[in-house]
């Protein structure tokens, strides 16, 4: 057990205090807060203890390369079609019912995502649930927020079904003696019983407390409280807008965008269109009052008219455009630029016209908006755009029927239409990664190597190409896992962990150990509602194990505690992805989180506590 080194503890918590405080406010991405730690930490090697060596050593670590490959295994299975096909079948199988919807979200995320990697799994099904809530004529936000929960709690299945798992059983392996990691399948039967628990709390409570910000019938133009932000006008025949092609003159306006030209009835899509414009030309331009103000001066079309610009206005005439909106995954390339630098509207023909963030609508000067993860963009953008966005991963298109491109297009798809296609590859996909969790369920290859192995066999088999491989892995949590390992190093190389441990050492005076664990779980639980879960494991883990062996009380299950603890993050939407991504498609509150996820969480923590204490013994 390492000294308590007073200079470099001091040094250490003040880096651990800033890592936190640059994870909460996202001055800069965690990833890039991450990398900084590596860097930081050598420079004060004579403090830390850790070296050039020590700080890069989670790129080398089981559990990041584990990581890596369970996310191309993860892309190998959903590019069969599987889980388009799964949306039809439960679309079927709601009949139009609340509560079936519910329970099929649930039901189906949460067993899927202990194999999956729950985070792709969620970004492939919120637009299939946002479908499926339309269908049933329900809010989306009465089932978005169940399937980041669901997805969370299937994570805690199996080994594979986090990273906070993974790093967990790296942590077993070198930190309690006579363990070689955790099994694939050893803490199943909790998770199980967390699982079920869970859902029957989202089927009952969780239903209750749910809130509907979004309503089942909700106009896209409203949701996002845009009728001050659009317009029609005509163009007088004396306009020297008149015989300009539709393009050129849009990119001639620095203020406002056209996004669509209306004529005899029919419309025609723009940005991107070149038809010249005639006199009487109706025109539905984006932005603010002013500025369409301003722009019908300048160039001297009618005054506006008072029909109102509605989601109908865009999509009840069919054209090669349509509204859509798309979600900001934390590994887009979007992240940190704004809007003017993603060349959205350039190489793409999408216009966004509005960004949700949380609770705040922002509406004006969007060119110079810098994109944040998480942001849902309502764009008016193409099919094929649409396609791009999906088939890169840059943007999570939300709404399932978008790429139709009109709305009596929305329900291609139903049950009773043609299904989507499934991959002649699916059977293998799914047996590669079968084979992948059975050789380490059965101890025939380590977990990271079998993961390893099966990439390149779903490669050579041709169910994945290269380039999808590489374009599957979230990179920017691969380098926070990176970076915060050598956080963990520090600390216990200057005995900060041992100190730590001494606060639960201290709670085991006036507490039963049942009762130090469920204090263990609720200060794990409630750092990562505040931080990443995996910066949050590499903390609290060291800690957990070291207050144990002080305490002489079971050190595995501690780990445990702090382990389904980190994993199970339901109070705020910044501390799991899951809860980020759905936070602007479900239109939540910050407070809705709490309300929902709160209770949960505190039920959970009494449900592990017993667990953990009636199946490993304290």
């Amino acid at each position: 057990m390492p000294l308590v080194e007073v200079p470099g503890v001091a040094v250490v918590f003040a880096l651990v205090v800033l890592a936190l405080v640059a994870f909460v406010t996202e001055v800069v991405p965690n990833d890039v807060t991450a990398i900084a730690l590596m860097a930081i930490l050598v420079v004060l090697e004579p403090w830390t203890g850790v070296g050039a060596r020590g700080a890069i050593s989670g790129f080398a670590n089981p559990a990041t390369v584990t990581i890596i490959a369970m996310y191309m295994l993860s892309a190998g299975v959903q590019e069969t079609g599987l889980i388009d096909r799964l949306g039809v079948y439960l679309a079927a199988f709601t009949r139009g019912d609340e509560f079936r919807a519910l329970l099929a979200t649930v039901g189906t995320t949460g067993p899927i995502a202990g194999f999956i990697n729950n985070t792709p799994v969620v970004a492939v099904f919120i637009p299939m649930i946002t479908d499926l809530a339309k269908r049933s004529n329900t809010s989306p936000s009465k089932l978005l927020l169940p399937l980041s929960y669901a997805a969370i709690l299937g994570g805690t299945l199996t080994l594979v079904g986090t990273s906070t798992n993974l790093l967990a059983s790296d942590f077993a392996r070198r930190l309690i003696d006579g363990r070689d990691g955790i099994g694939m399948f050893e803490f199943t039967a909790l998770g199980a019983v967390l699982l079920v628990v869970g859902t029957a709390y989202l089927l009952t409570v969780g239903r209750w407390l749910t809130p509907a910000r979004i309503p089942a019938d909700a106009d896209r133009v409203a949701e996002f409280d845009l009728s001050d932000h659009l317009a029609m006008v005509r163009v007088r025949s004396e306009s020297p807008a008149v015989g300009t092609p539709l393009d050129v003159f849009d990119e001639a306006q620095a203020e406002i965008r056209l996004l669509q030209l209306r004529r005899d009835g029919d419309a025609l899509a723009g940005p991107g269109a070149d038809t010249p414009i005639e006199a009487e030309d109706v025109l539905v331009v984006h932005g603010s009052l002013q500025a369409v103000n301003r722009f019908r001066e300048t160039a001297d079309v009618s005054h506006l008219l008072r029909k109102s610009v509605t989601e109908d206005t865009f999509e009840a005439t069919a054209t090669d455009g349509t509204l859509a909106r798309a979600l900001v995954p934390d590994d887009s390339p979007y992240v940190g630029e704004r809007v003017a630098e993603t060349g959205l509207r350039k190489y793409h023909a999408t216009t966004v016209l509005a960004v949700r963030r949380g609770g705040e609508l922002l509406r004006t000067d969007l060119d110079d908006r810098t994109l944040r993860a998480g942001d849902l963009l309502l764009v008016r953008t193409t099919p094929s755009s649409i396609g791009y966005f999906r088939d890169t991963g840059k943007l999570v298109v939300v709404d399932d029927g978008a790429a139709a491109g009109s709305a009596g297009d929305s329900d291609s798809g139903d049950a009773d239409g043609a299904l989507p296609p499934i991959s002649s590859k699916a059977p293998l996909a799914v047996g590669i990664l079968l084979g992948v969790v059975a050789a380490a369920a059965l101890d025939l290859l380590p977990v990271v190597i079998a993961a390893l192995a099966g990439v390149v066999v779903m490669v050579v088999t041709g169910c994945l190409t290269t380039a999808d491989a590489y374009d599957a892995v979230s990179w920017n949590i691969v380098f926070l896992l990176a970076g915060v390992i050598p956080l963990g190093l520090a600390l216990d190389e200057t005995g900060g962990a041992a100190l730590l441990a001494e606060l639960l050492v201290a709670a085991g005076e006036v507490l039963p150990l049942v009762g130090v664990v469920f204090v263990l779980y609720l200060a794990v639980g409630v750092l990562a509602s505040v931080i990443t879960p995996v910066a949050t494991i590499v903390l609290a883990i060291p800690v957990a194990v070291d207050a144990a062996a002080r305490l002489g009380a079971n050190e595995f299950s501690f780990l445990l505690a702090a382990m389904f603890a980190a994993a199970t993050s339901f109070a705020t939407p910044i501390g799991y992805q899951t809860n980020l991504m759905v936070y602007g498609p479900g239109g939540y509150e910050f407070a809705d989180f709490l309300r929902v996820g709160g209770p949960l969480q505190v039920l959970l923590a009494v449900v592990t506590t017993v667990g953990v204490a009636t199946m490993w013994g304290l």
